[in-house]
């Protein structure tokens, strides 16, 4: 199989990451880092790995769109507005890691294969990569009429981007507990932790389920099947202790460490986003290997 071209935008922390676990995937081929800073940790990284490189972000593309087929946008809700717009024009796919929610809505383990068509897809937020996949594993048993999440994680693994979109965080993961994980009512609430040193990422799922659906051990049988799930491809992602059973409220407590890459481990918060978007991007890949085969 030909690998799948990518590129990123956004050469900060996230993109750093993208690129490392991008070079070793065996479908897809990072070629290209778009930027708006020449001399950034990020850009000066992707040219001593022999990349294509802009530093007029994703105008840079335009000129030469062979270079990639999907693209990583790894910048802010607000510049991919306009990302989105150009990377239409120029025909290609983009994963979203930004909390803009202009395409639907994705997560790797719930409804990767239902969107591989898509011009853009959205992963939400790290917090709603990490407990989304939990509501819509209690939505299978017993319906969630109500889904809370908490997301803890340390205030160094926060950039300003996310800093400035707080509240794009919280109103995108509710959407998210709601439309992926099945919640008919969804919140979620994001703490960033000053501790020193920093702590790893942990989340608090609660949900309400119907109680006449409730069964503890089929719930807790469908948590535990989906968080080795996700461990495919997070290999940090854990459940800290078996769901905890108040009547027909749930919850479950996670912690998420990071692998390392580019990133301190404990910015786990990072990781998930970056993981998630990598397997997503290599379901598009498989995706078009049979189409080009049924051809």
């Amino acid at each position: 199989m030909d690998k799948l071209k990518v590129g990123i935008i956004g050469s900060g922390n996230i993109g750093s990451d993208l690129m490392i676990k991008l070079r070793n995937s065996e479908s897809l081929e990072l070629t290209t880092m778009m930027g708006i800073d020449a001399n950034s940790r990020g850009m000066q990284h992707a040219k001593k790995l022999g990349l294509h490189t802009f530093d007029s972000g994703i105008d840079g593309l335009v000129d030469q769109p062979e270079l990639v087929d999907v693209i990583f946008d790894a910048t802010s809700a607000g510049a991919h507005i306009k990302n989105a717009e150009t990377a239409k024009k120029l025909g290609k796919q983009m994963i979203d890691l930004t909390p803009a929610a202009i395409g639907p809505f994705i997560v790797p383990t719930v409804n990767a294969g239902k969107h591989l068509e898509e011009d853009n897809v959205n992963l939400i937020t790290c917090g709603g990569q990490a407990t989304i996949p939990v509501i819509h594993a209690i939505h299978q048993v017993a319906p969630v009429e109500y889904g809370e999440i908490v997301a803890t994680i340390a205030s160094e693994s926060v950039g300003p981007g996310t800093r400035a979109n707080i509240d794009e965080f919280t109103e995108t993961t509710a959407k998210g507990i709601e439309q992926v994980g099945g919640a008919k009512e969804g919140k979620a609430i994001i703490i960033l932790n000053p501790a020193e040193p920093p702590i790893i990422m942990r989340d608090t799922v609660h949900a309400i389920v119907e109680e006449s659906a409730l069964d503890e051990e089929k719930i807790t049988n469908s948590i535990l099947d989906t968080v080795n799930e996700v461990q495919s491809y997070v290999p940090g992602y854990n459940i800290r202790t078996n769901p905890v059973f108040d009547g027909n409220r749930v919850t479950v407590f996670l912690e998420i460490e990071g692998a390392g890459h580019y990133l301190p481990k404990y910015a786990g918060n990072l990781d998930i986003m970056t993981s998630a978007g990598v397997r997503v991007a290599e379901e598009f890949a498989k995706n078009r290997s049979a189409t080009a085969d049924n051809v």
